[in-house]
Parts: structure tokens; C-alpha cells; sequence
């Protein structure tokens, strides 16, 4: 379960990738959504079920919603001679990306909670397997940019929107 859940960081890691980030911050963004895949399901898990009939439709829009967001904003970037970007992999737009991939999780971890899971093995599972993933993607996104030059920015961002409307879709 974990891997299937980092799988989504993983695939939107490789559009954020091509951005061409340094390998400093690529460890950053694998840690801190490696923290919110420990975070968002050890929170479903304490909350439980009478949450998830309420909130797991709601999360689901969001997170895809700030995917979208911030494919647009990356796609616009492109057109603009100054590239300072409002939803940039740093501060709260970083914190908005670990946000959005690990959305689901939160949902797993109410599933769990009421199968009676390990609490730590969960965790620590999703945690290192989410980090891992995410670090691959973003390396291997990195490596392709040199190939798209220009357009490696644009592309990032259409990547971003259409898992965004994948995740809003599947809601």
C-alpha cells in the first residue's frame, strides 16, 4: 500500500523535476513529502471514520485543485520574461505540494484505522517509501529537462494539471 500511494508523489515528482532543481533541494522535497505521507495518515488514523464520510470527498477536490494550480501557474511562468514564480517548490508552495500528493494518504490511514493496522509500521513504511519515490522522480525529471530545454517548464505544469484532474476525477 505504501508504494501504490507514493506512486502519485513519484509521477508528480517528475513534472516538478523538470524544473531543474538543485540535488539540495530535490533532498528537501523528498523529505518534507516523506513527512506528510507519515503525517496525513497518522491524522486519518486518529480521526477515524465518522471523518472520512465527510472530508475524504472534500480532500480529494482539494489537493487536485492545488495540483492544478500549480501546473497553471508553472505554465504561465513560462510567458512571463521574469520567472518568479508564486508557487515555487519552497516555502508554503512546497508545503502545498507535499499537501496535494499526500492527500490520499489521509484517506488510507482512516481505512487502516478501522482495519486495525500497525500504527509504526504504516508510518515508517509510507514515510520512506513516499520520500524514496519522490527523490527518484525528481532526478529523473531533472535528467529529462536538459532534453525539453524551454519547454521542460510547461510541460512540468501540464503534467501537474492533468494528475490534478486525475486525482479530482477519481474523487
Amino acid at each position: 500500500m505504501a508504494f501504490a500511494l507514493s506512486m502519485d508523489a513519484f509521477s508528480i515528482s517528475i513534472g516538478m523535476g523538470l524544473m531543474g532543481l538543485r540535488y539540495k533541494h530535490i533532498a528537501k522535497i523528498g523529505l518534507m513529502v516523506g513527512w506528510f505521507h507519515v503525517m496525513m495518515p497518522l491524522i486519518g488514523l486518529v480521526l477515524g471514520k465518522l471523518l472520512s464520510q465527510h472530508i475524504g470527498f472534500l480532500a480529494f477536490i482539494l489537493g487536485g485543485g492545488m495540483l492544478i494550480i500549480i501546473g497553471i501557474q508553472m505554465i504561465a511562468a513560462t510567458f512571463q520574461h521574469e520567472r518568479d514564480t508564486i508557487l515555487s517548490p519552497t516555502g508554503w508552495g512546497l508545503v502545498l505540494f507535499a499537501v496535494s500528493v499526500s492527500i490520499d494518504s489521509f484517506s488510507a490511514g482512516l481505512s487502516l484505522g478501522m482495519l486495525g493496522a500497525k500504527t509504526w509500521v504504516t508510518l515508517v513504511s509510507f514515510g520512506i517509501m513516499s520520500t524514496v519515490l519522490t527523490w527518484i522522480g525528481l532526478i529523473v525529471g531533472r535528467k529529462m529537462g536538459n532534453f525539453f530545454y524551454g519547454y521542460s517548464e510547461w510541460l512540468g505544469g501540464a503534467i501537474l494539471i492533468a494528475f490534478g484532474v486525475k486525482i479530482i476525477l477519481s474523487a
